[in-house]
């Protein structure tokens, strides 16, 4: 059976993705108050995906529990996992097609409630394909509560050669909640021997603290852009890094978290920095290999987490698989 319209392997990824859908009765040992889905109402053999994912995350007793698990489309927490106890609820999210193409749009938004402790994770790299031209988008908002807690840990994005990407992530953040969060992306298919030579990509990134801005940053080039070879821009390296850290003490504690980061550098021996604002700790990676910017910013996490926290880094266990 053929159908109309449907991309290569659209149709197989929207049968797996809908067989993931739990009817509403279901019950979740972990979460009794959560809710399961938004009205699914995109057909399945759409040759474009409109994905949204809500969570909503509450304090009940001691425990951090997935009050709401909203979602339409390809995305996808299936379960709250525990791996550190009650306090801190682990949140995977999982996006069925494992790429976006041309003319999808994600929307991933999380809400911490107040004393809250969330980490979101993905089970793999995310992937951006080449485009027939359409524009492809994934907005993420994280709203954190007074005295909650979020780890934004998500595995790298690889941007194929000839996609056409904008991502968009803001963060609201407490006057004394606490923030980690990282990013690696990753220009062409570097096993593959490709470059990102056409296409285009644009990146917005906003956190703010009870209501203003302590990081922005804005960014944009097509393939072949002239900054991807510039010493003052990608220096014709593939893989580029951020991490970001917040949390109320750290101008206290700033030169001394920086010293201690800095006995850690990338394995590859990649062009990397590490620097402080009032409201925020920022390392840097560029270089060619995203296992080792991601395997670099483990080891500051490991240093970041308890410093920042009050919690030691336990390493989620999606990440070996």
């Amino acid at each position: 059976m053929k159908i109309q319209g449907a991309a290569p392997g659209r149709l197989l990824t929207a049968l797996s993705a809908h067989s993931c859908v739990f009817p509403a009765s279901v019950a979740f040992p972990d979460n009794q108050g959560m809710t399961s889905r938004l009205p699914f109402i995109q057909p399945e053999y759409a040759p474009s995906w409109h994905a949204e994912l809500h969570l909503g995350f509450a304090l009940d007793g001691e425990r951090t529990v997935l009050r709401e698990n909203r979602h339409r489309g390809p995305l996808r927490v299936q379960k709250a996992l525990y791996p550190e106890g009650d306090a801190v609820c682990q949140a995977i999210v999982l996006h069925p097609p494992s790429g976006i193409a041309g003319g999808d749009h994600l929307a991933i938004s999380a809400e911490l409630g107040v004393g809250t402790h969330a980490q979101l994770t993905t089970p793999g790299a995310g992937k951006w394909y080449r485009s027939g031209g359409a524009e492809a988008s994934q907005r993420i908002s994280f709203t954190v509560a007074a005295g909650a807690t979020l780890e934004w840990l998500p595995q790298e994005t690889i941007v194929f050669d000839g996609a056409r990407a904008r991502m968009e992530t803001h963060v609201s953040l407490a006057a004394d909640s606490r923030y980690i969060g990282w990013d690696i992306l990753c220009l062409g298919r570097a096993a593959a021997g490709e470059r990102f030579e056409t296409g285009r990509f644009d990146l917005f990134l906003r956190i703010d603290r009870d209501q203003r801005p302590i990081w922005i940053e804005r960014g944009g080039f097509d393939g072949s852009d002239p900054m991807l070879s510039s010493p003052a821009g990608w220096a014709d390296a593939t893989v580029c890094g951020t991490l970001l850290c917040a949390f109320p003490e750290l101008p206290a504690q700033a030169s001394a978290l920086l010293e201690a980061c800095r006995q850690t550098c990338p394995a590859d021996g990649a062009q990397h920095g590490l620097s402080a604002l009032p409201g925020v700790l920022i390392a840097r990676y560029l270089g060619d290999n995203s296992e080792a910017a991601r395997l670099w910013f483990v080891e500051l996490w490991k240093t970041l987490r308890p410093a920042s926290l009050g919690r030691p880094a336990v390493i989620p266990r999606i990440w070996n698989t």
